[in-house]
């Protein structure tokens, strides 16, 4: 999400580019003009690409970086920022001064302190910025982001974007892949706007997860007091899952009154609300993926490859890090939450999984099992 090693001049065009709508917006339309992404945004629009989606600190990132691996795909990168909105003309401009820089940087361990590297060529969560600047006031609120409908306008200028990003020389012929844990908010036209997507949405056990999000909130509130700058990156691409500027996924409500950030059952219950409406939605298009299952067994893997058309073996096997590897159930995690609230999730999780292994198969007929109300 956001690097250890800016400079005080990165520091300052990362203030400039994303705090000023104007100089983003204009850093946009300069980079359509220039890439002649109207034109070929409809014929782009109906390729299979592949959306990674999900509740923060489901393994999005390191699922994201595996089917990077496989070459077949185009992301924005760390070396698209400060300007993600203008990524052909952004790259021309800093490639003349970006030897020796930070852009160019040996990787480092990002800052959430979970063992996953990054570099100038890691793909990362930068297209959030644009539905910021387009339609931010439809969707993020102080107290939270709402479920997010854009209008034709708004949708189309979001797929002559992705045909920028794909106009880039090292495109070629690739499939856009995108990582936005904010796109559970807009999904139903994310789908429609990209007829041929698949949309990859992992999940974890909701007291490991739930956990992670209260650790991660509790981690970047101790960062971002010390290093300003860092809440300036993460608000200003729309990241308000953890930390100072938090503000949680309205979805199914807001939490409760009595619950805050700083208790593990708040996390629990926007885990619970969340899931429950990603089961409202699913279809066989939506690829729901146990992160416990895709850590342990090899098939999973295998399957989604198959599922998203990509060859086998590049890597073999999903592997994450030490901290993203699944837990064993224990008495002295449980005991961190509400008895009623995790048999509701945990019984959510189970039904997740059953929709997982559904999805996971494309010679057979999906049926949707949906909760009842």
């Amino acid at each position: 999400m956001v690097r250890h090693d800016y400079g005080r001049m990165d520091r300052l065009l990362h203030r400039l580019a994303l705090g000023l709508p104007a100089l983003a917006e204009l850093s946009f339309d300069l980079d359509q003009r220039a890439s002649g992404a109207a034109h070929r945004a409809d014929a782009v629009a109906g390729q299979p690409h592949v959306f990674v989606t999900g509740l923060a600190r489901a393994g999005t990132t390191i699922l994201l970086r595996h089917l990077h691996d496989s070459r077949r795909f185009r992301s924005l990168t760390y070396r698209d920022m400060p300007f993600p909105l203008a990524p052909n003309l952004w790259r021309r401009v800093s490639a003349r001064w970006r030897k020796g820089r930070s852009a160019d940087a040996p990787a480092r361990q990002r800052a959430h302190g979970d063992g996953i590297p990054v570099d100038a060529d890691s793909p990362e969560a930068l297209e959030e910025l644009f539905w910021r600047i387009q339609s931010g006031s439809d969707y993020i609120r102080r107290h939270g982001l709402l479920p997010h409908q854009p209008d034709d306008h708004v949708m189309t200028l979001f797929r002559r974007y992705v045909a920028a990003i794909m106009a880039s020389p090292d495109a070629g012929q690739a499939r856009y892949l995108s990582k936005n844990n904010n796109n559970i908010l807009r999904l139903p036209a994310l789908q429609q706007g990209f007829p041929a997507a698949l949309f990859v949405i992992p999940f974890r056990h909701p007291a490991d997860h739930a956990l992670s999000l209260w650790r991660q909130h509790r981690h970047f509130r101790a960062l971002q007091r010390h290093s300003p700058f860092i809440r300036t990156y993460m608000d200003g691409l729309a990241h308000h899952e953890f930390g100072l500027g938090q503000r949680p996924f309205l979805i199914g409500g807001p939490p409760p009154p009595h619950l805050t950030p700083d208790v593990p059952d708040y996390w629990l219950d926007m885990w619970i609300r969340v899931h429950r409406h990603l089961v409202g939605q699913a279809n066989g298009r939506m690829l729901l993926v146990c992160h416990e299952e895709l850590c342990t067994d090899p098939a999973v893997w295998r399957r989604l490859l198959d599922r998203l058309d990509l060859p086998p073996g590049q890597p073999s096997r999903f592997s994450a890090p030490p901290g993203k590897l699944p837990k064993n159930p224990a008495e002295n995690r449980d005991s961190n939450f509400d008895p009623a609230g995790l048999r509701e999730a945990s019984a959510l999780y189970d039904h997740l999984r059953l929709l997982a292994h559904l999805h996971a198969r494309r010679d057979e007929q999906v049926r949707i099992f949906r909760l009842a109300s």
